[in-house]
């Protein structure tokens, strides 16, 4: 009889490592452990003032008891409305030493959008900074929704003394006056306290740590309730990936949000678990990344393509620049062959693809480090998590040999549900093989013959063109072979006869010969099967993108619609 593994095609990153062990570990146990390990070490830098773990520890347990004295304590949520600054990362662990939830919100958020999320979570203080991009913003959700108070910190504060370009910048950039409300509280003011206050008992497997908010498989947003224990453990499971964890000086350049679920894992987490040094930006802009390199010399750069494609192309950019970088981790977004290579060949640095979602922590699967990787996969599942491929239309059953199905994913990252979504808690969980709570990714890949998964495409990106199933990323990745392409995203619109049609959206290389949409159309449809052929080739000067960079497909698809209507 056929093992029942190899029906459903199960795919480990080398034998025995699929059933890897976490012992249940609290975020806070994870911080202070690093803290008392490395007190003096540096664990961040923000434009050239550091700060020690010692330090930072001490930060969070003020805010800690900062929060305790308000009357805030064990399961309330506590919401981050910050950029890349060290108020984020003190506020984080703060929080969580408090046994409260961290939910994170991102910068980019308009009121009505804050505002949502907020009255969803039921989250009753925010955390923001004085930047006039975010504190109107903040202040006016303060006024519509349930939100009881906001945290207020000063980013020239946190600069170095000097005065610097970047002081006067965000000296610039600072709401000086603020409305007299005893609602409003100076970050300063909050942390005016000595930190030994008494900490609440927590369940790393029950406590909830951070409500991230994600589109999920529907696209409506969601919070995914992610666990001590799920962040923890993945935190540990990425840091495993690094063959020289505890050799090499660990110093990651952070260009990523990280209220994003992808930088929190990979960046933040994932660096105190090794006692390494975060550089930080409170965003990502690719001559201060660049300048940001050549001062600091880091190790590694988690990104998304796009950023590297940006500094590839900034003014002013040495291969030089590059040469401390060993790692580059890219994920977020499909990872273009030509991308990968061009990188590569100007910086010496590796680029490791891999994959995850807001629904696990952060990260399911990486090409490894050292050894073989395959262009156009997202590698092989770390430790202690097993992938399969269930049936696209019924996932309590493997697809058909040979064909692509839905992934879907088991370990101990794994978000515990949606907050107060149990209806959609019953659509992303499945059983396989009787044992449940497998996570239904809504992407649709195959694995080989050696463990590595390629991602087809995403259930509801497929485009029906008369009966056929149509993938949007194969016939990107087709335009990507054009010598002029420097981005494409393909969507489905309606269409008479057929129901849908592709229609290809692009940017063109600056540095290639002229080429337009017409053309690219006749040489892309001549490469692509009948029923995949676009309708159009559209060149655009830009396509739409998401807060990490990542090109949406989804924000493509309501500009075009809104302009067919009006």
């Amino acid at each position: 009889m056929t093992d029942p593994e190899q029906i459903w095609r199960t795919s480990y990153r080398h034998p025995g490592a699929w059933d890897t062990r976490f012992p249940p570990q609290s975020m806070v146990d994870l911080f202070e452990g690093s803290a008392r390990a490395h007190p003096d070490a540096p664990l961040l830098d923000f434009m050239g003032r550091r700060y020690s773990y010692g330090e930072t520890l001490d930060g969070a347990n003020r805010v800690a008891c900062g929060l305790q004295a308000l009357g805030y304590g064990p399961g309330d949520r506590i919401g981050l409305f910050l950029p890349n600054v060290p108020h984020y990362v003190a506020a984080y662990y703060g929080i969580l030493k408090l046994g409260a939830t961290v939910v994170n919100f991102s910068p980019l958020y308009t009121v009505e959008e804050l505002s949502h999320q907020v009255e969803d979570s039921g989250t009753r203080l925010l955390f923001t900074i004085s930047a006039s991009a975010l504190l109107p913003t903040a202040l006016k959700v303060l006024e519509q929704s349930a939100l009881e108070r906001l945290v207020v910190g000063s980013v020239a504060g946190a600069l170095p003394a000097a005065k610097s370009f970047f002081y006067r910048l965000f000296k610039r950039a600072e709401v000086t006056e603020r409305p007299q409300d005893e609602r409003i509280l100076a970050f300063s003011g909050l942390i005016a306290n000595d930190g030994a206050c008494t900490s609440p008992k927590i369940d790393p497997e029950k406590d909830l740590a951070l409500i991230q908010y994600t589109g999920g498989t529907t696209g409506t947003p969601k919070g995914a309730m992610l666990t001590h224990q799920n962040l923890s453990a993945n935190a540990r499971q990425v840091a495993r990936l690094d063959p020289e964890m505890g050799v090499a000086k660990d110093t990651v350049l952070a260009v990523l949000p990280f209220f994003h679920v992808f930088a929190n894992t990979c960046v933040l987490n994932r660096t105190v678990v090794t006692g390494g040094e975060i550089v930080m930006l409170p965003r990502f802009n690719a001559k201060q990344a660049l300048a940001e390199l050549r001062r600091t010399q880091p190790r590694a750069l988690p990104g998304v393509p796009t950023m590297y494609q940006a500094l590839l192309d900034a003014p002013g950019m040495k291969p030089e620049d590059f040469k401390s970088l060993r790692f580059c981790i890219s994920g977020g977004a499909p990872l273009p062959a030509q991308l990968k290579e061009e990188w590569e060949r100007v910086t010496g640095a590796r680029v490791i693809e891999g994959y995850g979602l807001s629904e696990s922590s952060g990260v399911v699967s990486t090409n490894p480090y050292d050894g073989l990787n395959k262009p156009g996969t997202i590698g092989q599942p770390i430790q202690g998590t097993r992938v399969r491929l269930v049936d696209k239309e019924d996932p309590s059953r493997p697809p058909p040999e040979g064909e692509p199905g839905e992934i879907v994913v088991s370990g101990p990252q794994i978000m515990k549900g949606y907050w107060n979504r149990p209806d959609a808690d019953a659509d992303v969980f499945v059983e396989v093989d009787g044992g449940g709570h497998w996570l239904r990714t809504g992407d649709v890949g195959l694995i080989d013959e050696d463990g590595y998964i390629r991602i087809v495409d995403r259930l509801k990106d497929m485009i029906a063109v008369g009966g056929f199933k149509v993938f949007p990323s194969q016939i990107e990745a087709v335009l990507y072979q054009h010598p002029a392409v420097k981005e494409a995203l393909v969507i489905g619109l309606p269409d008479a006869y057929h129901g849908e049609m592709p229609h290809a959206y692009v940017t063109l290389d600056e540095d290639a010969p002229p080429v337009d949409g017409t053309t690219l159309a006749q040489w892309l449809n001549a490469r692509i099967g009948k029923h995949e052929r676009v309708a159009e080739v559209v060149v655009r000067q830009s396509l739409p993108k998401t807060m990490i960079g990542k090109l949406s497909r989804k924000d493509l698809i309501n500009e075009v619609m809104a302009e067919r209507q009006g």
